[in-house]
């Protein structure tokens, strides 16, 4: 079989803003690369004694990685939360093995205190380092041959620091029209602007991106073309949508053209969910036995969407991983891929700010990568994914037994390609002691089933409401979602996820939506919250009393 030939990613460098230009490397971080020489006397830097850190060892019980079944355990019924509630949880103990990691290596290489807890480069350690790049190479197999790893202290300080190595005051940056509110939060006290671009039920549009970018008019527009992308691909936050290999593809492709830097903002990858079905519909079918092998994680990896990683052979992307949504989100470990010049300029950034995560975290996640393997790894990943798959599957459950949903094509809007699904009140009417169900045709809100991600995204029909008048949709979603904050269910407010949501000349009309997540309460309490939904919103559309 023959073996594609990488090329190196191009010169880049004309991206760098002023202020990244500007930075040298910090003086005491410099002479770090010294420190590792053997038989050094490190008399340089102000390092405290490793035999005066407080702590001798960390144990800790760790999780075996098929510890998550790879398929349901029980069929998806209106009763299963509470098998989940008082049965599975109950009776099953959860199986771990004991980790250990000593203030000193007894043997080379080992992770250890003395070297974790001191001062250090902004850097992975040496043994994570090594893990990222074999799990990188395995799974998002880079098309350009110099990609290097730099750690960073998850996504949202990845992102900060890339959109500051990259954009100058002034500009703006492409983006979802909906997108991850924090990530515009971080920028604009830069003056760096949202740029938006329309989506539709893949993501962002190609052919918007190419409209925007060949009419672009720096002066009605007020700021050059921008040359930075900001993009969630996969379970996109909040529609939960996922970007085709076809269209990132298109997206490569122009911004290969027009000269743009994409960001990869990819936290949900390893949650690709898979197409909902309806429970009378679903079937568990046919899992492996469930341990780690070389083959399951191939075959695992396989199905995964393609990075863009994988069809940069320029280099113009950078990727940022994170363990928030596969191992915690207090461990405040991610990575970038990139480029060796933009690692560069992010690690001077990163020696002068947070220089490098925790370092109990980053020994204990390096401990328990190393200790699971690559192959445990993605074995844990699988199981993982098929937990909130459960959980995606639940919720929506739920809602079906709550409302009734009327599936519908989308041919416009962000849902565009999509099967949309409308949900109307359903009426009781006695008949001869049986009770059945017919629908109201008055459309209360729609969603589409997330393909990944932990997020349900919900238009509200606004100008369904009896005394709606056109200019009412702020006003509207902010009674609807008070109430229920008042009735003890909170949504994440939709307007915070408009890309433009926080400029000050932001003119947004995009009111009349719920960002709801099903990745964390228990199951009774999801379907609590379904249920206390469907009465308030039935009482706000005024068809409480059907």
């Amino acid at each position: 079989m023959s073996v594609e030939k990488h090329t190196k990613s191009i010169d880049l460098s004309h991206h760098l803003s002023e202020l990244s230009k500007a930075r040298a490397t910090s003086p005491l971080k410099g002479l770090m690369k010294y420190f590792a020489q053997p038989g050094i006397l490190a008399l340089a830097g102000g390092l405290p004694s490793p035999a005066y850190f407080p702590v001798s060892d960390i144990s800790v019980n760790v999780l075996v990685p098929e510890s998550f079944a790879l398929a349901p355990t029980e069929s998806s019924t209106s009763l299963s939360w509470l098998w989940k509630l008082f049965g599975s949880h109950s009776a099953t103990k959860e199986k771990t093995q004991a980790i250990t990691i000593p203030k000193y290596p007894a043997v080379d290489g080992e992770i250890n205190l003395a070297s974790s807890l001191q001062y250090g480069a902004a850097v992975a350690q040496t043994q994570l380092q090594v893990f990222l790049k074999h799990f990188i190479s395995e799974v998002y197999r880079p098309a350009f041959e110099d990609w290097t790893v730099l750690i960073d202290t998850g996504n949202t300080d990845g992102w900060s620091r890339a959109v500051t190595t990259l954009c100058n005051p002034g500009e703006g940056v492409l983006c979802e029209e909906w997108t991850y509110p924090s990530a515009m939060a971080s920028m604009l006290p830069f003056n760096i602007k949202p740029v938006p671009v329309a989506m539709d039920g893949l993501g962002m549009k190609s052919d918007a991106l190419e409209a925007l970018l060949s009419q672009w008019d720096p002066v009605s527009r007020q700021m050059p073309r921008p040359h930075v992308m900001y993009i969630v691909p996969v379970g996109q936050n909040p529609s939960g949508s996922t970007m085709s290999i076809a269209r990132k593809k298109q997206i490569y492709d122009i911004c290969v053209k027009y000269d743009v830097i994409i960001v990869e903002d990819d936290p949900y990858y390893f949650l690709q969910l898979g197409t909902y079905t309806f429970k009378e519909d679903r079937s568990t079918g046919a899992t492996s036995s469930g341990k780690p092998s070389a083959d399951e994680s191939e075959r695992y990896v396989s199905t995964l969407t393609p990075s863009f990683l994988n069809f940069d052979y320029e280099g113009r992307v950078i990727r940022l991983d994170t363990f928030s949504k596969t191992i915690a989100p207090g461990s405040r470990l991610g990575w970038f891929t990139c480029n060796p010049l933009f690692a560069e300029r992010l690690e001077r950034q990163g020696e002068t700010s947070a220089q490098a995560p925790c370092g109990f975290g980053q020994a204990i996640i390096t401990k328990i990568l190393t200790h699971w393997t690559y192959d445990g790894y993605i074995r844990w990943l699988r199981g993982v994914r098929t937990e909130y798959q459960q959980r995606r599957n639940f919720f929506i459950d739920c809602l079906a037994e709550e409302f009734h949903l009327h599936a519908v094509p989308a041919v416009a809007g962000t849902w565009e390609g999509c099967i949309v699904y409308q949900a109307s009140s359903k009426v009781k009417k006695s008949t001869n002691m049986t009770e059945k169900y017919s629908a109201r045709n008055r459309t209360m809100f729609s969603f589409v089933p997330p393909v990944a991600g932990m997020f349900v995204w919900m238009q509200l029909h606004l100008d369904q409401h009896p005394s709606f008048t056109p200019g009412d949709e702020d006003t509207l979603e902010t009674k609807l979602w008070t109430k229920l904050a008042e009735n003890g269910v909170l949504f994440g407010p939709g307007w915070m996820f408009a890309a433009n949501a926080l400029a000050e000349d932001s003119d947004n009309n995009d009111s009349g939506h719920f960002r709801v997540s099903f990745s964390n309460v228990e199951f009774a309490d999801l379907k609590k919250a379904v249920t206390i939904f469907g009465r308030v919103i039935r009482e706000f559309f005024q068809e409480e009393d059907l």
